[in-house]
Protein backbone atom coordinates (compact mmCIF):
# COMPACT_ATOMS: atom_id res chain seq x y z
CA UNK A 1 0.00 0.00 0.00
CA UNK A 2 1.36 3.66 -1.10
CA UNK A 3 1.55 6.29 1.25
CA UNK A 4 -1.32 9.07 0.47
CA UNK A 5 -0.60 12.54 -0.03
CA UNK A 6 -2.94 13.75 2.83
CA UNK A 7 -0.82 11.77 5.29
CA UNK A 8 2.16 13.46 4.00
CA UNK A 9 0.93 16.78 4.19
CA UNK A 10 -0.49 15.71 7.81
CA UNK A 11 2.82 15.07 8.65
CA UNK A 12 4.64 18.14 7.43
CA UNK A 13 1.91 19.74 9.23
CA UNK A 14 2.78 18.63 11.86
CA UNK A 15 6.88 19.33 11.60
CA UNK A 16 6.18 22.91 10.62
CA UNK A 17 8.39 25.60 12.75
CA UNK A 18 11.49 22.87 12.13
CA UNK A 19 12.52 24.73 9.27
CA UNK A 20 12.01 24.13 5.47
CA UNK A 21 10.43 21.47 4.60
CA UNK A 22 9.93 19.52 1.03
CA UNK A 23 8.21 16.19 0.34
CA UNK A 24 9.35 14.13 -2.64
CA UNK A 25 7.45 11.16 -3.69
CA UNK A 26 9.31 8.14 -4.81
CA UNK A 27 8.40 4.85 -5.31
CA UNK A 28 4.86 5.43 -4.21
CA UNK A 29 6.11 6.55 -1.05
CA UNK A 30 7.39 9.93 0.16
CA UNK A 31 10.70 11.24 1.81
CA UNK A 32 10.71 14.04 3.50
CA UNK A 33 13.17 16.65 3.53
CA UNK A 34 14.35 19.27 6.46
CA UNK A 35 16.60 22.07 5.30
CA UNK A 36 17.18 20.23 1.89
CA UNK A 37 18.57 17.11 4.46
CA UNK A 38 16.54 13.70 4.46
CA UNK A 39 15.21 12.79 7.33
CA UNK A 40 11.63 11.45 7.59
CA UNK A 41 10.33 8.27 5.38
CA UNK A 42 6.77 7.80 4.94
CA UNK A 43 5.96 4.19 3.78
CA UNK A 44 2.45 2.68 4.25
CA UNK A 45 1.53 6.42 6.15
CA UNK A 46 4.04 5.74 8.80
CA UNK A 47 6.88 7.94 9.40
CA UNK A 48 10.29 6.33 9.73
CA UNK A 49 13.27 7.47 10.69
CA UNK A 50 17.25 6.45 10.73
CA UNK A 51 18.38 4.59 13.82
CA UNK A 52 21.17 7.26 15.19
CA UNK A 53 23.36 7.52 18.38
CA UNK A 54 21.65 11.45 18.81
CA UNK A 55 18.27 10.27 19.16
CA UNK A 56 18.41 6.62 21.09
CA UNK A 57 17.84 8.17 24.10
CA UNK A 58 14.99 9.78 23.19
CA UNK A 59 13.33 6.78 21.03
CA UNK A 60 14.43 4.21 23.00
CA UNK A 61 10.95 3.26 23.79
CA UNK A 62 9.59 3.87 20.18
CA UNK A 63 8.80 0.75 17.93
CA UNK A 64 10.80 0.17 15.52
CA UNK A 65 9.97 -1.46 11.50
CA UNK A 66 11.48 -2.05 7.96
CA UNK A 67 9.93 0.74 5.87
CA UNK A 68 10.50 -2.20 2.72
CA UNK A 69 12.25 -4.92 2.24
CA UNK A 70 15.84 -5.35 2.30
CA UNK A 71 15.63 -2.11 4.25
CA UNK A 72 17.79 -1.39 7.52
CA UNK A 73 15.20 -1.23 10.93
CA UNK A 74 14.43 2.59 11.38
CA UNK A 75 12.48 3.44 14.36
CA UNK A 76 8.95 4.91 13.93
CA UNK A 77 8.10 8.11 14.76
CA UNK A 78 5.13 9.49 16.38
CA UNK A 79 4.10 12.16 14.86
CA UNK A 80 1.30 12.75 16.11
CA UNK A 81 3.16 14.19 19.59
CA UNK A 82 4.21 17.40 17.02
CA UNK A 83 6.84 18.95 19.43
CA UNK A 84 8.85 15.59 20.31
CA UNK A 85 9.06 15.08 16.44
CA UNK A 86 10.02 18.13 15.43
CA UNK A 87 12.73 17.74 18.27
CA UNK A 88 13.80 14.64 17.20
CA UNK A 89 14.06 15.47 13.29
CA UNK A 90 15.70 18.79 13.93
CA UNK A 91 18.39 16.52 15.83
CA UNK A 92 18.44 14.50 12.62
CA UNK A 93 18.99 17.13 10.24
CA UNK A 94 21.65 18.10 12.56
CA UNK A 95 23.92 15.06 11.54
CA UNK A 96 22.46 14.22 8.24
CA UNK A 97 24.23 15.20 5.26
CA UNK A 98 22.85 16.53 2.23
CA UNK A 99 21.81 14.13 -0.39
CA UNK A 100 24.52 13.25 -3.47
CA UNK A 101 24.11 15.61 -6.62
CA UNK A 102 22.21 13.16 -9.10
CA UNK A 103 24.67 12.60 -12.31
CA UNK A 104 22.97 13.38 -15.60
CA UNK A 105 23.16 10.73 -18.02
CA UNK A 106 23.89 11.75 -21.99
Amino acid sequence: MASSLDYTEYVMDQLSGAGVLRARKMFGEYMVYLNEKPVVLVCDNICYVKKLPIIDDLMSDAECGRPYEGAKEHYILDIDHASDARRIVSMLESVTDYPKPRRKTK
